[in-house]
């Protein structure tokens, strides 16, 4: 647990314990992406409860004891089969300028976890989980929000130090994309809304580029190209903070899943979002809601089933 809170009572564990695996079991997705996972064997413990994921493929790892300050890790559980070992990008990829102004310049605060899944018909697929820098006030030196000056400034390097980290993502997708031309699937907290300027970096919205590739190598948020659209039911929020209804967490996917590509695989079918528990504020619940993506393959590549993948919180 962060610093700041009390350690969880064994009533108070065994709570969230079955509220998570519950909710996985009410989401029933084929992935999962995980944030704030401070121990993977409280994980392994949650899935053993649930009744679709004791078999599933369980990759995260722990938090460096060494580290200075305990931070919390993502992890990634797949009822598909993975193609290679996951991989953990602790450091931002060389090129990316280290002059944010964090603690630790040259570092994401949450590593991604990278997972190459294998889709149903044999299509392996780039999965990467993340948790960008949250929008809680970096303070330095003791200071605090007393003083206005010292609070735009503590939120201004919080703002820069998430910038760097959307940097260094966009430079990780552009990378990956460079070594194969596989689909993408990018899902967790972006602790941004879709349309802000560290979202629309990762996107990788507005770049130049040749005739017939206006898509390549971009990201589509979900939201916005899902195929059943219905404005007037659409209730998507996935956090609460200081009353605003606001959606911080995504999924966002390659050209293989847009619909004007001409390389698509399949097609974002509809997003919907769990977040009833956030107006409950039992102290068992996420804090989030969880984002939930169904996702279908044309039968040129290789099924005509729906799945189910999620940014889950």
């Amino acid at each position: 647990m962060y610093d700041n809170l009390l350690p969880l009572t064994a009533g108070e564990y065994e709570a969230k314990a079955a509220w998570t695996a519950q909710q996985l079991d009410e989401l029933d997705a084929d992935v999962i992406g995980f944030q704030e996972i401070f121990s993977q064997a409280a994980l392994r413990d949650v899935l053993s409860r649930t009744r679709k994921y004791q078999d599933a493929v369980h990759a995260g790892f722990d938090p460096d004891p060494r580290a200075e300050r305990l931070t919390p890790n993502v992890a990634l559980v797949s009822r598909l089969p993975l193609a290679a070992p996951p991989e953990v990008y602790a450091n931002f990829p060389e090129g990316v300028p280290s002059d944010s102004g964090s603690r630790d310049a040259d570092r994401f605060a949450r590593a991604p976890l990278h997972a190459r899944v294998v889709l149903p018909g044999g299509t392996v697929a780039d999965v990467i989980v993340v948790h960008l820098k949250s929008r809680r006030p970096d303070y330095r030196n003791g200071d605090n929000g007393d003083d206005p000056l010292l609070y735009a400034m503590a939120n201004l390097r919080s703002l820069v130090w998430r910038g760097t980290e959307a940097v260094a993502l966009r430079v990780l997708l552009s990378n990956l994309r460079r070594e194969g031309r596989r689909p993408c699937i990018v899902m967790g907290d972006f602790n941004d809304t879709a349309d802000a300027v560290t979202t629309t970096i990762v996107l990788g919205s507005g770049a130049l580029a040749q005739s017939g590739e206006e898509l390549n190598g971009r990201m589509f948020d979900c939201n916005q190209i899902q195929r059943r659209q219905d404005t007037l039911r659409h209730v998507g929020y996935t956090n609460i903070y200081e009353g605003h209804y606001t959606t911080i967490d995504h999924v966002l996917v390659s050209e293989e899943f847009h619909p004007a590509s001409p390389r698509a695989i399949g097609e974002v079918l509809d997003v919907s979002y769990l977040n009833d528990h956030l107006r409950q504020e039992r102290p068992e619940v996420s804090d989030h809601g969880q984002v939930l993506v169904r996702l279908r393959l044309f039968e040129a590549a290789g099924a005509a089933a729906a799945g189910n993948g999620a940014a889950a919180r």
